[in-house]
């Protein structure tokens, strides 16, 4: 069983930074992708940044330019940094991992994210 934790969420006022962290306890490359997700209240869960299995990096469009996406081997951890933060980015940031093999699918227990002021 493979399990993600993320940290590093938290209240912060508008044009504020975070950094997300997601620590798998696995390595990394036993996943074909991996990322974040999010999901603000009344909506549905959207991708906000990830690797998939070409290696490259993808982020939603809400966020490019804003967030970028990096992986650390070395510790299994993917991060998140989040800059110029919007209310409209207030959510649960959920870390995703997709294994190799069989596909399975992983989800963290999600991190709250609050921008306000």
């Amino acid at each position: 069983q493979v399990q993600l934790v993320e940290s590093g969420g938290g209240l912060v006022q508008p044009g504020g930074s975070l950094r997300l962290s997601c620590a798998a306890s696995r390595t990394i490359y036993s996943f074909r992708a991996m990322g974040w997700y999010r999901q603000a209240p009344g909506k549905e869960r959207e991708l906000v940044a990830g690797f998939s299995r070409d290696g490259s990096i993808n982020y939603g469009d809400s966020v490019k330019g804003r967030f970028t996406f990096s992986r650390d081997n070395s510790k299994n951890t993917v991060y998140l940094q989040m800059d110029s933060l919007k209310s409209e980015d207030t959510a649960v940031y959920y870390c995703n991992a997709i294994a190799v093999i069989g596909g399975v699918s992983y989800w963290g227990q999600g991190t709250h994210v609050t921008v306000s002021s």
